[in-house]
C-alpha cells in the first residue's frame, strides 16, 4: 500500500477536508452509504468503475477518519456493513450542496472537462 513521504499541511480547514476526502470515490461512498447501500457488494454495484481493492482502501481510510463504521456479523460467509457515524452524517448536507452546484453547472463543467480529452464522445 502507498505510504506517504511528505507531511501534510494541516493549517486550514480546506487542507484538513482535502486530507480526509482526498480519493476519487470517497464522496460517492459517503453519499451511497447515507442512501442505504451498506454492503461492499452494493457499493461496488453503485460504483462499477472502481476496483474492489480501491473501494476497500478508501472505506478503510473513511473508517480511520471516523466518518464510517464497519460492522462485521459473525456468520458464514462473513457479512460486513458500513454506516455513517454522526461525524460522517455531518458531511451529507455539504456533499448534497456540491452535487447541486454540479447539476446547476453540468453543461459548462462537461464542456470544460471534455476539452481536455480530444476524441471523447459525449454519450
Amino acid at each position: 500500500m502507498y505510504e506517504r513521504k511528505t507531511i501534510p499541511n494541516l493549517n486550514c480547514g480546506l487542507d484538513l477536508i482535502g486530507e480526509v476526502l482526498y480519493g476519487k470515490w470517497k464522496i460517492r461512498l459517503l453519499w451511497f452509504i447515507n442512501e442505504g447501500h451498506k454492503r461492499p457488494s452494493e457499493l461496488q454495484r453503485k460504483i462499477p468503475d472502481a476496483s474492489r481493492r480501491v473501494l476497500n482502501i478508501q472505506l478503510n481510510e473513511l473508517e480511520e477518519h471516523e466518518l464510517v463504521v464497519r460492522k462485521i456479523y459473525p456468520v458464514v460467509p462473513p457479512k460486513v456493513e458500513y454506516s455513517l457515524t454522526e461525524f460522517g452524517e455531518s458531511l451529507i448536507p455539504i456533499i448534497g450542496s456540491l452535487g447541486q452546484w454540479g447539476d446547476s453547472n453540468k453543461e459548462r463543467l462537461r464542456a470544460l472537462i471534455i476539452k481536455k480529452f480530444p476524441g471523447y464522445d459525449d454519450v
